[in-house]
């Protein structure tokens, strides 16, 4: 069985896990945990355990005790290193392995690679999905908050202005939010990469899974990175738009 720990402020923690699990371990017996087990007999029973994107948790709250026999790993992604590194606990978590899921900065990579066995970068896949199609549509994708999400849209909407355009907005997120313009359609469905081949533009966040998921659609991505407590959204923005050009 395998033990994922994966604790966020959204629901990105839980596509990653979820892409990492079809990558490495597809068909597994998983549990997925957003709290770390309290009793270290859940963590017994496991033959891995995974740590998702903070190598010590969300809050600092994973220290070295693991119960001996479980392979520890973690899956890491880019993180505001110097916010994140005060909450590693004196005696940090070691891990078998670390995989990189995207390039981190190199005092994140130096932490990463002294606690860990090997470190090795890893191309996620997502489990597949129902075909979509959104002919010629301009797609904001976005889950929230509300401000962010309806700032995406002033953004896409004075894009298509700047342009001389006229595309049909849809956003695609869980729910839309307060004060959603008129005109613009609201489309709940989930993953929404599947929709991304056939979109006219894709407008969205910077966060780790978009920017993965719409990668091979670089040319026709637009990304507004927002600040977050841990996630870098504004190196892997800029990151992207230099493979762009």
């Amino acid at each position: 069985m395998i033990v994922c720990y994966a604790r966020g402020g959204g629901l990105g923690h839980l596509t990653r896990v979820r892409a990492y699990l079809h990558t490495v371990h597809p068909g597994a017996v998983t549990t997925i945990r957003t709290e770390w087990p309290r009793d270290p007999a859940v963590l017994a029973r496991a033959d891995e355990i995974v740590v998702d994107a903070f190598p010590a948790g969300l809050d600092g709250e994973i220290g070295a005790a693991v119960p001996r026999g479980p392979r520890v790993v973690h899956l890491a992604r880019l993180l505001r290193w110097e916010a994140y590194r005060p909450l590693i606990q004196a005696r940090p978590l070691r891990f078998h392995r670390t995989w990189l899921a995207e390039p981190v900065s190199d005092p994140h990579l130096a932490y990463l690679e002294s606690v860990s066995d090997e470190v090795v970068p890893l191309a996620l896949a997502d489990p597949p999905a129902a075909p979509a199609t959104a002919p010629g549509d301009w797609l904001i994708v976005h889950s929230g908050p509300p401000g962010e999400i309806l700032e995406l849209v002033a953004y896409a909407r004075e894009s298509a202005v700047l342009e001389g355009l006229s595309p049909r907005l849809v956003l695609v997120s869980p729910a839309a939010p307060p004060g959603l313009p008129a005109g613009v359609a609201h489309l709940a469905v989930s993953p929404a990469w599947p929709l991304f081949a056939t979109a006219g533009r894709i407008v969205s966040a910077a966060g780790f899974n978009v920017v993965r998921q719409a990668a091979p659609y670089r040319h026709k991505h637009r990304m507004v990175p927002f600040p977050r407590r841990f996630d870098d959204q504004f190196t892997r923005a800029a990151r992207a738009r230099r493979e762009r050009t």
